[in-house]
């Protein structure tokens, strides 16, 4: 059985890439959007806006804080969530890092 051998990667190009997973979800991407558009949201708000079910955003939701990408609280019913500003700093740091080396080992003759 084949396995992922991710230890063979650095800390920082595992980190990129466990970003990019969260990010890969179209519906992630809107609720991010969401959130930065009011600064803060509850929950319900979000459901009303997208055509997902509340459960379906509540999985979203899950993923996109376990990534560290937004903060929430609980208060009885009602969750509140935000956008991690200090994860997207590093996040944009990170992947515009990567794109300004590929960009520069790009610009050598190739086929």
């Amino acid at each position: 059985m084949a396995s992922a051998k991710t230890e063979v990667f650095t800390q920082a190009e595992q980190d990129l890439a466990a970003f990019a997973k969260v990010l890969s979800h179209p519906a992630r991407i809107a609720i991010l959007k969401i959130l930065a558009a009011q600064n803060a949201c509850i929950c319900g708000e979000i459901v009303e806006v997208l055509p997902l079910a509340q459960s379906t955003v509540s999985q979203h939701l899950k993923e996109l804080k376990n990534a560290g990408l937004i903060k929430g609280t609980i208060e009885g019913p009602k969750s509140c969530y935000c956008i991690n500003r200090e994860a997207f700093e590093k996040l944009n740091e990170e992947f515009n890092s990567l794109f300004q080396t590929l960009r520069a080992e790009g610009q050598a003759n190739c086929c």
